[in-house]
């Protein structure tokens, strides 16, 4: 063919071989179930051909005539489309493979024509401008026409992958500590949903049945050379779709600056949406963009990832600024579990992205990824660094009402036993700084399994961080002046330790050492608050004397009466104090009704020949009665006006 485009035949012979290529090939192109690649060879040869029998003889004017008379219908074809407010491929199939053909029938014709010397053939010139003003304005008719198909045939982003949010309450740090309270275990357990529940969703994100129509679309106007048209177009049209549902995904748009002013509450929902979002937008989005631009344009080499890296680049770029600013931030205590859900996130995205954006020209989204991984796992350390110094430092000026657990017990409690749903990323952030903080922890039994819970870098960093909490706890009870009401302080919060590690899975992080080591220190608390408080109080019960089996009557009032004011000074005192959990306050009741009760009834028992009505004012029953009102909590209105 290149031989036909350069060389006119200027003898017989080869106007002969001509002709007779030129009838070989029409009978050739009447052939059904040609593919169209081949059919449209055959055309061009045609074409070629056809102009050179035109410049040779008179027959070839009469084959001219032909190619213009083809020009024209093609011509026409195209024309009669500017006129109508129709879109072509809403006009149905027919229509727009007849508007194709024409296309194709233009673009072949300038293929002949620029493969002959047309500079001294004015017909010949003249048809060649235009079937190029022709085909300009077919490849901007065909631009409107794939925009169209685009946005018409556009799917809706099934809601259901955003159905899922985090109901995991935040744990507000502040100095006070006063806005803690108790959850149920399955609240603090709740996250985002994991990237496993994710997984990779690939959707249509145009309608599969017009696939095929953009292809023959891009297909004619890349061989028309209007790539670049036909590029900026697509591109245009699915960024402004994933901008579309970037919004759906209600994720804002925020420079750093806007990022680093947020109030941490706006700044922890959207550290949450921004995880989600991350989820979503690469799993399920950008998969889904990679795959259209791939099915529309597997043809055209590198242009697929061109035109992929175009549209996803400024919401990727919008997302890693985001954790950036956050990154940058201060590290305060409440971020840590924000941070390490944006860490984990970007950790597990990591290979998506890799495949996403596996090209030399998607190097930068690769490498501005694994950059704000590291930034990230460095403020979770610093954040999880402010947390133990949160801790530690906490001050108090006035002892806490009634004994009760401490809102900084309640914090902490909460707060870690969140931690083990993290204990992969813990450990592998924290396991350069196990050596800092190893002799302020409990060591494992020599030839303990390195590889059990208890041992791991987090389990370290947990028994320390109670360590610290514990001590704080004991400078808090030194603000209370009653001697038994520090212990009451102490049994209540190390017993809410206890309790709040055996009920979690921070039991594998702590051990069952560490438990019966704690159990045992409540325990001992609660038994100094029995010295402290009863002792003296019984001691009006006991005679000096062994030898004795009961008190003088005069005697016998005495002790008496100290022991009825000893009785009501602790009850008035201690009906207000509190022990929160019900099975220890009904325990420490039974062993303090063992103590005194018994010891009343044998005093009484002892010097029933005394016993008169004024000098006896509590029987045993009431004074059992008595003792079940302690630990309620602070008075209420006239609840204890008559109880004697």
């Amino acid at each position: 063919m290149d031989g036909c485009q350069s060389t006119i035949p200027t003898y017989e012979g080869d106007l002969h071989v001509v002709a007779a290529a030129h009838h070989i090939v029409k009978a050739l192109g009447a052939t059904k179930n040609l593919s169209d690649d081949l059919r449209k060879i055959l055309i061009d040869l045609d074409v070629h051909l056809s102009m050179i029998t035109s410049n040779t003889d008179s027959k070839g004017g009469r084959e001219f005539v032909d190619v213009e008379e083809r020009f024209k219908q093609a011509e026409r074809k195209i024309l009669s489309w500017e006129s109508d407010p129709r879109m072509i491929w809403d006009s149905g199939p027919r229509e727009a493979l007849e508007y194709l053909e024409a296309v194709d029938e233009i673009q072949t014709l300038l293929d002949g024509l620029r493969g002959l010397s047309v500079h001294e053939n004015r017909k010949q010139k003249e048809l060649l401008h235009r079937a190029m003003s022709v085909l300009q304005t077919a490849m901007s008719r065909l631009e409107e026409e794939l925009i169209h198909i685009l946005v018409q045939h556009r799917q809706q982003f099934d809601p259901k992958h955003m159905s899922s949010r985090s109901i995991q309450r935040d744990v507000v740090y502040d100095e006070s500590f006063v806005s803690v309270e108790d959850e149920p275990a399955e609240a603090t357990s709740s996250r985002n949903c994991s990237s496993d529940e994710i997984g990779e969703y690939i959707v249509d994100l145009v309608h599969a049945g017009v696939i095929p129509d953009i292809k023959s679309i891009a297909k004619v106007m890349f061989t028309s050379n209007y790539g670049p048209e036909f590029c900026e177009a697509f591109i245009g049209v699915r960024r402004e779709a994933l901008e579309q549902y970037f919004a759906i995904l209600e994720t804002e748009k925020l420079c750093i600056e806007d990022v680093l002013k947020l109030e941490w509450t706006s700044m922890s929902s959207k550290m949450n949406k921004w995880t989600w979002s991350m989820k979503i937008i690469v799993r399920v989005y950008l998969a889904s963009e990679k795959r259209l631009c791939d099915q529309v344009l597997e043809d055209f080499g590198s242009v697929s990832l061109f035109c992929f890296l175009e549209i996803s680049k400024a919401t990727i770029l919008c997302l890693l600024n985001f954790g950036e600013a956050v990154a940058m931030g201060p590290h305060q205590p409440e971020k840590l579990l924000r941070l390490l859900d944006m860490y984990e996130t970007l950790a597990d995205l990591l290979r998506d992205i890799d495949t996403l954006f596996s090209e030399e020209a998607g190097s930068f989204v690769r490498l501005q990824f694994h950059e704000l991984l590291k930034r990230l796992g460095d403020s979770s350390t610093a954040a999880f660094e402010a947390f133990r110094v949160a801790i530690s430092s906490n001050g108090s000026v006035y002892p806490f009402p009634g004994g009760g657990v401490h809102p900084l017990n309640k914090y902490v409690m909460n707060y870690i036993g969140m931690f083990p749903e993290y204990c992969n990323t813990l450990n592998l952030l924290l396991k350069d700084q196990q050596a800092d903080v190893a002799d302020q922890v409990f060591e494992p039994d020599k030839g303990l399994d390195l590889s059990l819970s208890t041992s791991c870098p987090m389990a370290c960093h947990l028994r320390s961080i109670t360590s610290s909490l514990e001590s704080n706890l004991h400078r808090k009870s030194q603000l209370y002046k009653n001697e038994a009401l520090q212990h009451i302080f102490l049994m209540n919060n190390i017993h809410y330790l206890v309790q709040k590690v055996k009920g979690s899975e921070l039991r594998l992080f702590f051990g069952d050492e560490w438990i019966r080591k704690h159990n045992g220190k409540f325990q001992q608390h609660a038994k100094n608050y029995e010295r402290a408080t009863w002792s003296s109080v019984i001691s009006f019960l006991k005679d000096n004397n062994p030898g004795s089996s009961s008190f003088s009557k005069s005697t016998f009032k005495e002790r008496c009466k100290g022991f009825s004011i000893a009785f009501e000074e602790v009850y008035k005192t201690q009906t207000s104090w509190c022990i929160p959990d019900p099975q220890l306050c009904e325990d420490l009741r039974i062993s303090t009704s063992l103590q005194v009760v018994l010891a009343y009834r044998t005093f009484l028992g002892r010097n029933s020949a005394h016993i008169e009505d004024k000098c006896v004012k509590h029987t045993v029953e009431h004074v059992e009665k008595l003792l079940l009102d302690l630990f309620k909590g602070p008075p209420r209105s006239s609840r204890n006006s008559r109880r004697w």
